[in-house]
């Protein structure tokens, strides 16, 4: 039965491996873990990472009604304690091993995932604490990152704005990413359903209309990833990945912030991502990661997989077709058979190539987090009951 294996995974493979990165001696994870497996204690440590840790152990341990976890969720929110600011307000994007402030960019992006993490905590310990964090970071990103006609992207300590090379790829360097505001519009769901607060409300709902209106192309069946300041698309690109991503994480958010009636053009462009995605990436091994000037980039990577599983589920739901189910069943096969690291410590390759081969990136960086994995078990063992 799928819903017990994810468990099982989650519970057996992917939470033991995090557990053994806790850093007793200087706070928060282990920030870098090579291809080896071989630990850097002395690597920074990301504020991303950080905040999906925290996200992750905290709705583990609501989900599954776990002291354990719940310690480790504890530890993890102590943790990002050493990201902030105390004078300007924010989160740094990095820090040492031992906590000094390290890379003191401010990305709108980074501000998001902290927000996550601490509405998660909230809703596992309901203490205040978190939530006002959460607060003030939502506070910030809407009066610090927001501009005229959406958020910016990246900016310095005291957020006088900087170039955004963090979000930026492919050889353009973008004013606007569809990245950023998908991962706000998470974050403020999140913070929503920790507690329900008006102004989050309207900034999630702004959110969704710019993702729909702006950066939904119909014509192409995609999200349009990098643009200018006035939103023109700045490379001829869909991330399978991201698009699949957001069918279903969209329409978990309208789900959050809008009335049935007006959730119509909002399904639409969900199925179309999913459909899209499924008809142009889909293979019996894996998603392939993305499309750019006619050239596919034919990666598996391990967040893309594990999106994969969550879109497809999102693609049943919404279709009744019992199709979308039958490959959810083959992407879990491929997952366990392609990306899941069979050595007793390991927990999910960062990526392979087509034929299964391994690349050289490491088992953990500031990016190689337990939050697509780690969620798309969580989701899944709740929506398949």
């Amino acid at each position: 039965m799928l819903q017990q294996e994810l468990r099982s995974h989650l519970t057996e493979k992917i939470l033991p491996f995090w557990e053994r990165l806790k850093d007793g001696e200087n706070g928060g994870f282990y920030g870098y873990v090579d291809k080896a497996l071989t630990v850097m204690p002395e690597a920074d440590k990301g504020c991303i990472l950080h905040s999906r840790i925290l996200w992750t152990f905290s709705t583990a341990a609501r989900v599954l009604d776990s002291a354990e976890y719940r310690a480790y969720a504890d530890w993890a929110y102590e943790a990002l304690k050493m990201f902030e600011d105390g004078e300007n307000g924010g989160v740094f994007w990095s820090v040492t091993f031992d906590g000094k402030p390290a890379d003191t960019t401010k990305h709108t992006y980074c501000q998001a995932f902290a927000i996550y993490g601490l509405s998660a905590y909230y809703r596992l310990t309901g203490k205040r604490e978190a939530l006002e964090k959460a607060r003030k970071l939502f506070r910030i990103i809407e009066e610090k990152c927001a501009v005229y006609n959406g958020y910016g992207e990246a900016y310095r300590a005291d957020f006088s704005p900087e170039s955004n090379e963090k979000l930026s790829e492919n050889g353009v360097l973008a004013t606007r990413t569809m990245n950023t505001i998908l991962h706000v519009v998470e974050a403020y769901t999140e913070l929503h359903r920790a507690e329900p607060w008006d102004p989050v409300w309207q900034a999630a709902v702004r959110g969704l209309e710019i993702l729909r209106t702006k950066m939904y192309n119909p014509e192409k069946h995609r999200l349009e990833v990098f643009f200018d300041d006035e939103y023109h698309p700045l490379l001829d690109m869909q991330s399978y990945g991201h698009d699949i991503e957001s069918g279903w994480l969209l329409w978990d958010s309208v789900g959050e912030f809008l009335p049935e009636e007006q959730r119509a053009p909002y399904r639409a462009m969900s199925l179309d991502l999913l459909e899209s995605v499924r008809r142009r990436a889909f293979t019996d091994h894996g998603l392939k990661n993305e499309w750019v000037d006619g050239k596919v980039d034919e990666l598996r990577i391990w967040w893309v997989q594990a999106e994969t599983m969550l879109g497809l589920e999102c693609g049943a739901e919404l279709t009744g077709d019992e199709s979308w189910m039958r490959d959810l069943e083959l992407q879990w096969k491929t997952v366990q058979r392609m990306i899941v690291d069979p050595r007793p410590n390991g927990e999910w390759y960062w990526s392979v190539y087509e034929d299964g081969s391994l690349t050289e990136r490491p088992m953990v960086e500031e990016w190689k987090c337990p939050y697509h994995n780690g969620r798309m078990c969580l989701r899944l063992m709740q929506r398949l009951k």
